[in-house]
């Protein structure tokens, strides 16, 4: 009687055990990667918000400084009548100098209302640009955190091909800046 005896090597056995039990390596990378593709949704979307505020910011900038240009060509509209309004009561007399005093006083009175408008619009200018100046770092740092995302999710995708431990921690130290980053925009740093 002859019996046969089946002898497994390590590599059988691992492939055994892989085959019951999956890949944990793989397995805790795939999570990783799907971990730090959801931050990287957030900060994509965060990167778009913040170039969108900047861009309306820096057009209500633009809007004000128009306003504002408006305002002191009016000013300077009604400096030009006074201008004229007095030099015709200087060379005119009786009646119609009076008229053009009149005048005068009252294009200066209407320039003076002028003023604090055109200066309050230049105001409001200066700060939606200090604002859209604000928005567009933030953006510049979401942007910057969604780059480094995105290395760290093709380490990651590496390091399941490779199984090299050392790029393993390498994505995780890229993830770990581009959360640093990430928190850097949210505090508007």
């Amino acid at each position: 009687m002859s019996e046969e005896f089946e002898v497994h090597g390590p590599h059988d056995h691992e492939l055994e055990h892989q085959g019951q039990h999956g890949n944990p390596f793989a397995g805790r990378l795939a999570v990783m990667t799907a971990i730090f593709a959801t931050i990287g949704a957030l900060f994509a979307y965060m990167a778009g918000a913040t170039q969108n505020e900047a861009l309306l910011f820096k057009n209500e900038a633009a809007i004000r400084r128009t306003e504002a240009s408006d305002q002191w060509n009016f000013y300077q509209a009604k400096s030009s009548k006074e201008n004229l309004a007095e030099l015709g009561a200087t060379l005119t007399s009786g009646e119609q100098q009076a008229r053009y005093a009149r005048e005068a006083e009252r294009y200066k009175t209407e320039k003076e209302e002028l003023a604090p408008e055109a200066k309050r619009l230049e105001q409001q200018s200066k700060e939606a640009e200090e604002r859209s100046e604000a928005s567009t770092h933030d953006h510049h740092r979401w942007a910057q955190a969604m780059t480094l995302i995105q290395i760290a999710i093709a380490l990651a995708a590496i390091t399941i091909l490779t199984r090299s431990r050392r790029l393993q921690y390498m994505a995780y130290a890229v993830a770990a800046g581009a959360l640093a980053v990430g928190t850097l925009a949210l505090a508007h740093v």
